[in-house]
């Protein structure tokens, strides 16, 4: 049987249920006070189901209060398929493909969307790396006709191409990965990222970029590959950067496949989707169920409008392949 067919999925109370259960493990907590297990569910004829009352400061919530999901008009059922969904699929999915499957809006399934990837960012991460572990660092490129790759930036001295943005990724070998999206690869934007997400007990492996030469020496040790000169593995397999760029074939894919067009105001939360399900895929022993129930987690103390979703630039150039 399809897990579409669960009872959280098609049925709002069941929903209601279910999420109670994940976000409150031992007890209702208020939104307003924090206190934790001390309120009242109240079963009057004219309040709706899932309504508490704390007994500490005694405000009225529910578990949506205080989440991604507050005030919205999309029934809770929906907003829980829409998140399997998008957990069980390795390389995205659209938002036209969740409104057909859910019945929904190309704007509300849009906008749901949205909302779901913003609750995947991470909440204050600890560093990458430590001790005897290697973290492979690189850049790519998004968006833009595949025929400027190169050309533009390179006539002027860059890396990159016309209508390519850079996303950076840093890879731990068999565990997480983090990415950014910046506005150029410099030496000072890459050695921000790398100084203050990585562990400087840590093993750094890259390509030849000379933008790494001066900022990779604070780390346990720094090696590099010379792709330009068709050196991808050395060392007995041990110096190589394939891991990150497996995550960004992945990632491209996500894009190119599913996606196709991607503004670069909202591609911050399309690295956050691919970072999640990557860090928790199934190779470190996390199954679609376990990785949707992980991912709802996010969804406290998050609030994204339509208007943020939009951005300040409607017509903001699109990231096309």
């Amino acid at each position: 049987m399809s897990d579409l067919y669960r009872p959280e999925f098609i049925d709002a109370e069941a929903a209601r249920t279910w999420l109670e259960t994940e976000l409150w493990p031992n007890g209702p907590i208020c939104p307003h006070c924090g206190v934790e297990n001390q309120a009242t569910a109240l079963r009057g004829k004219s309040t709706r189901p899932g309504v508490y009352q704390c007994n500490a400061c005694r405000e009225q919530f529910t578990v949506t209060v205080g989440t991604l999901y507050e005030r919205s008009k999309v029934p809770l059922n929906k907003w829980l398929a829409a998140t399997h969904l998008m957990m069980a699929s390795k390389k995205g999915v659209s938002a036209l493909q969740i409104g057909r499957m859910l019945g929904l809006s190309k704007k509300t399934a849009w906008f749901l969307c949205h909302r779901i990837r913003e609750s995947l960012r991470e909440n204050k991460p600890d560093l990458l790396g430590g001790s005897n572990q290697v973290v492979e660092a690189d850049e790519s490129y998004v968006g833009g006709k595949e025929k400027n790759k190169h050309k533009a930036k390179r006539q002027a001295g860059q890396q990159g191409g016309k209508g390519k943005e850079p996303v950076f990724s840093l890879v731990e070998r068999d565990g997480r990965v983090r990415s950014f999206h910046l506005p150029d690869v410099t030496a000072k934007n890459l050695g921000s990222v790398l100084h203050a997400q990585i562990d400087k007990k840590s093993y750094l492996m890259t390509d030849e970029a000379p933008q790494y030469v001066k900022i990779a020496d604070v780390f346990m040790g720094h090696a590099t590959v010379n792709h330009s000169a068709d050196e991808y593995v050395r060392l007995g397999g041990f110096v190589h950067t394939n891991t990150v760029e497996g995550f960004f074939s992945i990632m491209k894919r996500s894009i190119y496949g599913t996606h196709h067009h991607i503004s670069q105001q909202h591609l911050g939360r399309y690295l956050a989707e691919r970072d999640f399900v990557y860090n928790n895929r199934e190779k470190l022993g996390i199954n679609d169920a376990e990785r949707m129930a992980k991912s709802v987690k996010g969804i406290v103390g998050k609030r994204l409008t339509y208007r943020r979703t939009r951005g300040a630039e409607e017509g903001a150039q699109s990231l096309a392949r």
